[in-house]
């Protein structure tokens, strides 16, 4: 893959911004990276850049012109193109945008916004981690179960509301710092995250071999790098319509009789996949994210019609 894989990447009509540091990371990412051929022919997939803000009709119109100025987009109406979306894109009645999401590749944020995201192709970027990188320090306060939930103004929810009321739970809001928070990583068994809310800390908790506990009521199909980590052998899933009780019973029969001892340490391994570099080095998130790439380069490309 490193030495043959070639991207080629489509001239923006205008200066790219993006709504959030990942997108940004990525293609900063990707423009630099030895994947990027300036010859389309020899390429395996198409990148197709615009900003966050740019309307559903204006992404609609800048494939209408692709497709008149290059003959790749309609080899396989859009299959072997990717973008990256934070927002994704909806359903729309305009061929290109949906040629544009259902065939091409949607690289967006984790997590992804519901009905946004098709399992069967898409990606979700590994979040960019807001916690310092510090050496262990202790808390104020330790326990069995940390809670690392943060809502930047999103309505908590009845289980956090019960979490914070039981002594077994430490509920993090707004962590004092970051030194802080790292030393309870590393001090706590089980990492708690609410789908919907801040997970940028999901690769820290690894790192520091807690093991993350998603909660949500849904099947989990946008988790990052699903197609390199086994995310049932390092992770823990539960609803929350058990309440309390119903999270603890899960939590204690997953990791009895040191049952987590494997799963902190395939998480500590897979957490390398989740550090993102300024200049990419193997194995972190973007060259995970360009090996799904990669993965998914294999597509049906339709014979151009002759004639006479």
């Amino acid at each position: 893959m490193l030495i043959s894989f070639k991207i080629y990447i489509y001239t923006p009509p205008n200066a790219l911004s993006f709504s959030s540091p990942t997108e940004s990371n990525f293609f900063a990412c990707l423009q630099t990276s030895p994947f990027v051929t300036q010859n389309p022919e020899e390429a395996h997939l198409y990148f197709v850049p615009f900003s966050s803000n740019l309307s559903s009709r204006s992404v609609g119109r800048l494939i209408r012109e692709l497709r008149m100025e290059f003959p790749y987009w309609d080899r396989t109406l859009g299959a072997d193109h990717f973008y990256v979306s934070c927002a994704g894109l909806g359903y729309e009645s305009d061929r290109n945008l949906v040629e544009l999401k259902k065939n091409s590749v949607q690289i967006s944020c984790f997590p992804a916004h519901e009905g946004r995201f098709v399992p069967h192709k898409d990606i979700t970027l590994p979040p960019l981690a807001n916690i310092a990188r510090a050496s262990h320090a202790p808390g104020n306060r330790t326990a069995k179960y940390l809670g690392f939930v943060r809502y930047n103004g999103i309505k908590e929810s009845n289980l956090v509301n019960e979490l914070r009321s039981d002594p077994d739970f430490l509920i993090e809001s707004e962590p004092s710092n970051g030194t802080t928070l790292v030393g309870r990583l590393g001090s706590s068994v089980f990492c708690l995250f609410e789908h919907g809310a801040d997970v940028s800390g999901i690769g820290e908790a690894l790192r520091f071999g807690c093991v993350p506990v998603v909660v949500m009521d849904r099947p989990m199909q946008d988790l990052p790098l699903m197609d390199v980590i086994r995310w049932q052998k390092i992770a823990i899933f539960v609803g929350s319509r058990g309440g309390v009780k119903e999270v603890k019973r899960v939590l204690d029969s997953t990791c009895k009789d040191e049952g987590c001892a494997g799963r902190k340490r395939l998480g500590v391994v897979a957490s390398q996949h989740f550090v993102w570099n300024d200049t990419p080095q193997p194995y972190d998130s973007f060259h995970m994210v360009m090996y799904q790439l990669w993965l998914r380069r294999h597509t049906i490309r339709y014979a151009r019609s002759e004639f006479a």
